[in-house]
């Protein structure tokens, strides 16, 4: 690092994105991106004439992608925010909430540690429980800004919406983050409680089940006030903080819902044959409702495994976090993909 860098940021450890390696052919199951292309209304919005407006700016309130989302999911427009990914959002609530401290589990999103140690906020990471859920008992009261991912991110495991409101109801003064990137793959949607409740912030990313981690577009539901929060913030960092072409294949991905809907259904039917699968084999799997699975064997030590199957040619994502070490976790890919990887780990541990 240079003599310049402020000190707060001098020890700070940086989030660490998955690995894309191009040393050689992988079967990529260690980022969570999706196995499927975008629809083909999607793809065929990209065309000449859309790369040639490059040359104008974007619209900075993203209009008519608010609209649609605003549609699709039943609230209004001055309830939805747009983003650069759903990390944007993360990182402006984080920014702009977190005055008063964060709470967040032990082992959860990576990011949430960095953006408290990035605005210098204290922090509390609560431990998860020892089978790797989340007590919900243990973020109410705590008036400070809350934020829990649901599903989970390492390991696939939810909590139910009547949990995440008695938390919501028990932190009045503070705002509750819920990340439902994964929601989309079985888990249960709080979004509900952004009309009952005014300090209720749920993101969503059209990363994993729209098919668009190269496109970095995301959003969040919350009060028309903590959305202006947020826009507030945007406008004073980056208004134009989304691409034209993103806008407008956000847009033609919300058209398109019954695509999308169908490829998620086809991710958990191979999610629970990969899940029997590898319990055959005598694997612990984490019960997952998203669009991964959190696993490990005692027949090997879980970054070896991940080393082994690296070295021939499938990548998982392993952790280094001591409570976590033993395991892998092991996006859903295609079926093939998986049919590959489980014959594959039988090699490696049989």
């Amino acid at each position: 690092m240079s003599r310049f860098l402020k000190e707060q940021y001098r020890s700070m450890e940086a989030y660490t994105p998955g690995e894309q390696p191009r040393d050689m052919q992988y079967i990529k199951l260690n980022t969570n991106e999706s196995p499927y292309p975008p629809a083909p209304s999607v793809v065929e919005a990209m065309n000449a004439e859309q790369v040639e407006l490059l040359r104008l700016y974007s619209d900075p309130t993203a209009k008519n992608l608010k609209e649609k989302l605003a549609g699709l999911y039943g609230v209004r427009p001055e309830n939805v925010f747009v983003s650069n990914g759903s990390d944007e959002v993360l990182n402006f609530a984080f920014m702009a909430f977190g005055g008063q401290g964060a709470v967040f589990p032990d082992i959860s999103y990576g990011f949430y540690e960095v953006f408290a140690e990035l605005y210098a906020i204290n922090a509390e990471k609560i431990p998860l429980e020892s089978d790797f859920s989340v007590d919900y008992r243990k973020y109410c009261g705590k008036n400070q800004l809350v934020v829990i991912a649901n599903p989970n991110a390492p390991t696939g495991m939810t909590i139910p919406v009547w949990q995440i409101e008695e938390i919501v109801k028990s932190n009045p003064d503070a705002v509750v983050v819920i990340d439902e990137a994964y929601v989309d793959f079985g888990g249960e949607t709080c979004l509900p409680l952004v009309k009952k409740y005014d300090n209720l912030l749920v993101t969503r990313t059209f990363s994993k089940s729209r098919c668009l981690a190269g496109g970095r577009l995301g959003y969040a539901f919350a009060s028309p006030e903590i959305i202006a929060d947020l826009e507030k913030i945007k406008y004073s960092t980056n208004p134009y903080n989304i691409n034209r072409l993103t806008l407008l294949l956000g847009e033609k991905t919300v058209d398109a819902e019954d695509y999308y809907q169908e490829k998620c259904r086809k991710i958990e039917e191979t999610r629970a044959w990969t899940t029997a699968q590898l319990e055959e084999l005598g694997i612990t799997v984490l019960p997952s409702k998203a669009n991964f699975i959190f696993m490990k064997t005692d027949k090997m030590d879980g970054g070896e495994l991940y080393k082994t199957l690296k070295a021939k040619g499938i990548l998982v994502r392993h952790f280094t976090n001591p409570r976590i070490c033993q395991f892998n976790r092991v996006t859903i890919g295609t079926k093939k993909q998986m049919e590959t990887f489980i014959d594959t780990l039988k090699e490696v541990i049989l």
